[in-house]
């Protein structure tokens, strides 16, 4: 794996930017990653809660909730070039605020950081950015939307990110990807209120475009690829996302054989049950919320990296849909070396169904 950081990144003001983002929630407890400790903020600062019964509104909740703490847009896809070798990408445009107050440039409280990733059966590009808001570095805007970090850029044609065309560009790795929507935006959780603890109030607000058409080019390492295949398109907002006692989180995305759109999501506790949540959705936007005790979530191998042991493969069962999926990863090393470090790539389904997806694993 590559780290990539440019230089115009490495000077003062980002350096505090990335120190802010760490210490704006406490140092982490030494067995608690700084990427759920982001997550469990208690600071003094209020920002806005997440309530039940939000009536979305489009465009508009395409663009940034600055009166929240933590929001994120992040794409993910499963490409296949032409000549048959498969491809993972990632990209991620994460937004975080210090403080909840306005402030014009410098005096912005809005950090952003980005990570790409793609992804083959022998290697994995990973890069990270950092930026602070207000200054025109990083940000997303409407009319028409967009969203960017330095000269990794989502243009759109419209107010909606799709269609629209996805380009980054770093060491050895550049993309040129057009995304169309080829079914409906899914509010997930209870009508896009997705709660996160099964008894304390935390939530966020949280929607998916699960039926996404890829095409485009990947150069990688001076190797040009044609691409086509599926994506995923998750946007989440919140001010707290997380109980202290909650450890980390394991997220499935999946696009199965028979056209609908798996996501399951599994909020691991200390010395409790997990809590469960996930959806079941159709191009056509018939969405089906799948509670706790709906769904069966069991590791099946497991793996080791910087002494941390965690799952690899899982068998996932849903009796009351009649799944009963096996899901393997693509490549293993692929536990990214950012600041906030995390596994996440491509898998493959097999069982009563068959596809593709995603899989993110924090907190171990």
């Amino acid at each position: 794996m590559r780290l990539s950081m440019k230089p115009l990144m490495i000077n003062t003001f980002a350096v505090l930017a990335v120190l802010t983002l760490l210490t704006g929630c406490g140092e982490p407890q030494p067995d608690v990653a700084r990427s759920v400790a982001v997550m469990t903020d208690d600071s003094t600062d209020t920002f806005a809660p997440v309530v039940f019964g939000r009536e979305f509104k489009f465009p508009q909740d395409h663009l940034p909730h600055e009166e929240f703490r933590n929001e994120w847009w992040y794409f993910t896809s499963n490409l296949e070039a032409e000549s048959g070798e498969e491809f993972g990408v990632q990209w991620t445009l994460f937004r975080h605020a210090s403080a909840n107050r306005k402030g014009n440039g410098w005096q912005s409280p809005q950090r952003y950081m980005a990570h790409v990733v793609v992804t083959s059966e022998d290697k994995t590009w990973a890069f990270e950015r950092f930026a602070r808001g207000g200054v025109g570095q990083a940000g997303v805007m409407g009319h028409p939307f967009r969203a960017w970090m330095d000269n990794w850029y989502w243009r759109s044609y419209g107010d909606s990110p799709f269609p629209g065309v996805l380009t980054f560009d770093d060491e050895g790795v550049k993309a040129k990807l057009a995304v169309q929507q080829s079914g409906s935006l899914i509010l997930q959780g209870d009508a896009g209120y997705s709660q996160k603890h099964p008894s304390l109030d935390i939530a966020s607000y949280y929607y998916s475009a699960p039926f996404l058409k890829v095409k485009g080019r990947l150069e990688l390492d001076g190797q040009t690829y044609y691409v086509t295949g599926n994506g995923w398109y998750d946007r989440e907002w919140s001010s707290k996302g997380l109980s202290s006692t909650q450890l980390g989180w394991d997220w499935f995305s999946m696009r199965l054989d028979d056209g609908s759109a798996l996501m399951v999501y599994q909020i691991r506790e200390k010395n409790k049950r997990p809590y469960y949540f996930g959806s079941r959705s159709w191009p056509n936007g018939h969405t089906e919320q799948l509670l706790s005790d709906q769904i069966r979530l069991s590791p099946v191998s497991f793996t080791t990296h910087d002494g941390k042991n965690y799952p690899l493969s899982w068998y996932i069962e849903v009796p009351s849909h009649e799944l009963k999926l096996k899901v393997d990863v693509v490549r293993k090393e692929q536990w990214l070396p950012f600041v906030f470090s995390y596994w996440e790539g491509p898998i493959r389904i097999t069982g009563s169904h068959s596809g593709q997806g995603f899989m993110e694993l924090t907190g171990y």
